[in-house]
């Protein structure tokens, strides 16, 4: 409902109103009334009773008569103008009619009430008691009165008695009768008519036996009527239904025989819902009342049976308006007056609105004069409205984590577990497993429901639409029921999100002389794909290709002169050869990575022997795709290769053969040949752009040459060293995402959102160096709560170069091995921290902190003592650690030696959002 953010409610078990039950014998214990409020509302006394009092307990009343206590049940609560209601969260009322039985009344002046109120606790072995006067003054009567309650009907009207006599008394009610404890007096009332709308007469006896009450004061007489009794009858007026009850009650008088005709009419009926407000129609003219034409001197409207003025109805939006048949009340739905409560019909979730409005009237007959004071508490509950709960999605895909919050509910709605797919668990079990359930509590006594849940939890399914897109679903059903009468019903949410999370695997590759080494790192996904060497599938049985694999990558080593690869360019020397190699996905064949690796391999293709003979090796390219090897011939086409395959041919002939040339030099002769394909004519190309073959064989002879050759050695005195000279070092510090140390928070990630106790990967690295030589050590780290490295308070990470042994989360250090990216692993030191924040007095000082290091560089064959003994390596006379509390400044950090670097690192921002 649009108007459900403006009540409170209270999440409470119910208090439990027992009437006139047997008890055991129990511990009495006498309390003070702390938590109960007594006041006086015209002719009622209204007790209120907080819900911190009742809720767990079981309450029982008395009416207190003097020194006798009457434990009021409902029937005699009826009979006797007492009434009480309680909401399923304890918080109760009790009203009580000052012309009621048991009330000390005084001229009809003056009423005290007395109550006694008995909480047994849910064992019934103990019993607490509150004992509640109230001292009303009500001289405002009007000739007849009228109060419709809850439970009963009453009726006064004015009569003229004796004061001698009657002063102060109640008539008619004796303890030898029904009623307990009654006094009565000589003039008491005699006989009862009630109309239904015939006559049946009753004497005082049998009337209190159906359940009536009767009495004189000391100037009224008392009708009271519970509802829907033999002799009321429900009667339509104004369209508006009414219960009616109509008596003649004959009472001694002093000059006799007297008799008062008396009629209440109290509405059962009249209320309507329309847009959220509620519109209680009560008939103007009340005709079992009203004979003759009357004026309306008062029109009030209250809640709760207190009266409320003009500027309180119109801060909380009432009106009270007449109309020509009707006086009506509209009240919105939600005010802050009534309270909501849970249903669930159809296991669907449904709220209902209830609020007690009263309406008080004052009119006067024409003819007689006489004023009525018609007074009604009236209880109106709303139909079932359908409460659909809201779904708000906060997932970022990039937290990978689902984040959903349900509500609101009422505080008697409780989550008693969620289904994930085909998995039940509880609140708490949800929780032990990381899904992170919490309720949400808001000001206007509503909540919401809040679930995390990581994607890569086992009940989220996942799959990839695109290569580089995870889709991650997750279905939840919350299981849900509603106090005290744990009613079920339950709610479905979905949950999707997609992320460009895939990591696809990365291909490198080297060759040496003869082959070539391909590596791959797998991605996210594993080794989930296809490898592709050309348009070949790599499979196990390719033993040729050597290939090796560890779980986190796979190798292989293939010849250059493989069937796989491709030839691209030929020399005198070498041969320049490429193999494509590519990474596929399984099902789409989507290439998530591919490397097309060339390179040099030396190959002599021509050698020239001093004999004249010369051989030459010709190579089938990827330029020149359709010559078969086998058919390359020499200038002279009869000279064909001494050996071919698909991808070789081999030549081998005299400089004085195969149509080889010879040109001098001023030095030397050169002989030359040409391998080529051969070209009849007539014949045409395989294509218009396929060049023909050609490669040109050359071999270089020295005419009659003599070289001589010197050659002095002369011993060096010393040996040759290199200037000393002077540089700087850089030290850098970095924070990883997780402990592999393979991925690192950039500039723009900060500050970077931690929560409490989630691990923290530093790595201290020597950058711009390569000498194996060096080794960094960390002497000392330490936190604070902002950037000066000097700030108080601190907290000693690393001491001396060892983890603070008073930290209760021993900061560890981690192995670093040499890899593709850690060149030398003594320029590197790796530890880990859990997340923490400054606290003082159990208040948190600042939500974040920065970290600061010494660090210094060693000399790894130097015999230096100190911290360059290595990372935390120390003689057994020194391991005694400084004893530091928070906040105490240390006097010095470091010794600003030349080989010792400073760094910093932050702000690192504690969090407690789920």
């Amino acid at each position: 409902m649009s108007r459900l953010g403006n009540i409170l409610l209270w999440n409470l078990m119910a208090a439990v109103i027992l009437l006139g039950q047997a008890r055991p014998n129990m511990k009495f214990n006498s309390q003070s009334s702390s938590g109960l409020h007594s006041d006086c509302v015209g002719n009622l006394m209204r007790l209120s009773l907080d819900k911190a009092l009742a809720v767990g307990n079981e309450l029982e009343v008395e009416a207190i008569n003097d020194t006798q206590h009457i434990v009021l049940t409902p029937n005699l609560a009826a009979q006797c103008g007492y009434s009480m209601e309680s909401d399923l969260w304890g918080n109760t009322r009790i009203y009580s009619s000052l012309l009621g039985c048991y009330v000390d009344n005084k001229d009809d002046q003056t009423f005290n009430v007395a109550l006694r109120l008995r909480m047994y606790s849910p064992s019934l072995s103990d019993v607490v008691t509150h004992d509640v006067t109230q001292t009303c003054s009500y001289t405002r009567w009007a000739s007849r009165e009228i109060l419709c309650d809850r439970n009963y009907m009453e009726v006064s009207h004015h009569i003229t008695t004796p004061d001698a006599e009657v002063k102060g008394q109640a008539q008619a009610v004796k303890e030898s009768d029904h009623i307990p404890d009654a006094s009565g007096a000589a003039h008491g009332i005699w006989k009862l008519t009630f109309y239904t709308p015939e006559p049946v007469a009753m004497v005082l006896k049998e009337a209190e036996q159906a359940g009536y009450g009767a009495m004189v004061t000391s100037t009224r007489l008392v009708m009271r009527s519970p509802y829907n009794t033999a002799e009321t009858y429900s009667e339509n007026v104004g369209g508006v239904s009414m219960e009616v009850f109509r008596v003649s009650a004959y009472y001694k008088a002093p000059h006799g025989l007297s008799v008062v005709n008396l009629a209440a009419a109290c509405p059962t009926g009249g209320v309507l819902f329309d847009n959220n407000v509620i519109s209680w129609h009560v008939p103007r003219r009340v005709t079992p009342l009203v004979d003759g034409s009357f004026e309306i001197l008062e029109m009030h409207m209250g809640i709760n049976g207190k009266r409320l003025d003009r500027s309180q109805m119109a801060a909380r939006g009432y009106t009270l308006s007449t109309t020509d048949f009707h006086i009506v009340i509209e009240i919105p739905v939600g005010s802050p007056d009534g309270h909501y409560k849970s249903h669930a019909p159809d296991y669907q979730y449904h709220i209902t609105y209830l609020v007690e409005p009263m309406l008080e009237i004052l009119w006067r007959t024409t003819d007689t004069q006489d004023d009525t004071r018609y007074k009604v508490l009236f209880p109106i509950t709303t139909p079932l409205m359908l409460q659909p709960p809201h779904i708000q999605e906060n997932t970022v895909a990039e937290s990978r984590v689902f984040s959903v919050l349900l509500g609101p509910f009422l505080h008697d709605v409780v989550l008693r577990n969620i289904t994930f797919f085909n998995q039940v668990f509880t609140v708490e079990e949800s929780n032990a497993r990381g899904f992170i359930v919490k309720e949400h509590h808001y000001s206007n006594g509503t909540k919401s429901i809040s679930v995390l849940v990581p994607f890569d939890a086992d009940i989220v399914l996942r799959n990839n639409p695109e290569p580089l897109v995870t889709s991650y679903f997750l279905s939840l059903i919350f299981g849900f029921i509603i106090l005290p009468e744990e009613s079920p019903f339950a709610h479905l949410v979905e949950l999707e999100a997609s992320l460009q999370d895939v990591e696809l695997p990365t291909i490198t590759g080297t060759c040496d002389q003869n082959h070539f080494h391909i590596s791959v790192k797998y991605g996210s996904q594993g080794n989930d794909f296809k490898a592709m060497v050309g348009h070949q599938q790599l499979t196990p049985g390719m033993d040729d290709y050597n290939v090796q694999e560890n779980g986190t990558h796979f190798s292989l080593v293939l010849p250059y002169t493989a069937k796989d690869t491709a030839f691209e360019l030929m020399t005198s020397d070498s041969v320049r050869a490429r193999v494509d190699f590519s990474l596929l996905h399984t099902t789409n064949d989507w290439v998530l990575a591919d490397l097309f690796l060339a390179c040099n391999f030396p190959l002599t293709t021509t050698a020239c022997y001093p004999n004249g003979t010369m051989t030459a090796m010709a190579v089938k390219v990827d330029s020149v795709t359709n010559i078969l090897p086998s058919q390359l011939t020499l200038k002279d086409q009869s000279c064909k290769p001494a050996f071919s395959d698909d991808r070789f041919a081999y030549f081998s002939f005299s400089g004085a053969s195969c149509g080889t040339t010879r040109t001098f030099f001023d030095h030397y002769m050169l002989y030359e040949n040409e391998i080529a394909s051969p070209y009849n004519k007539g014949a045409s190309l395989t294509s218009p752009v396929d060049p023909r073959y050609r490669q040109t064989i050359s071999c270089y002879y020295v005419v009659n040459e003599t070289q001589t050759v010197g050659f002095l050695s002369k011993p060096r005195l010393y040996e040759p060293t290199a200037e000393i000279g002077s540089g700087q070092l850089m030290v850098q510090m970095r924070l990883a995402q997780d402990s592999s140390y393979e991925f690192f928070y950039q500039a723009e990630d900060y500050p970077v959102v931690k929560y409490l106790r989630q691990p923290l990967y530093f790595e201290v690295e020597l950058v711009e160096s390569t000498d194996p030589n060096l080794e960094l050590i960390l002497e000392s780290c330490w936190a604070t709560l902002d950037d000066d490295r000097l700030s108080l308070p601190s907290w000693d990470i690393i001491v001396d170069g060892c983890g603070n042994p008073d930290d209760s989360y021993m900061t560890s250090f981690h192995p670093v091995v040499s890899d593709a990216r850690v060149l030398v692993p003594s320029h590197i030191k790796r530890f880990s921290m859990n997340m923490f924040t400054f606290t003082k007095d159990e208040e948190v000082l600042k939500d974040e902190i920065y970290v600061h290091c010494d660090a210094v560089i060693c000399d790894m064959h130097s015999q230096a003592d100190g911290s360059c003994r290595g990372q935390c390596v120390q003689p057994t006379h020194q391991m005694n650690y400084r004893q530091e509390m928070k906040g105490v400044k240390r006097v010095q950090r470091g010794t600003n030696s030349t080989n010792q670097r400073q760094i910093s690192f932050g702000p690192i921002v504690l969090t407690s959002n789920f």
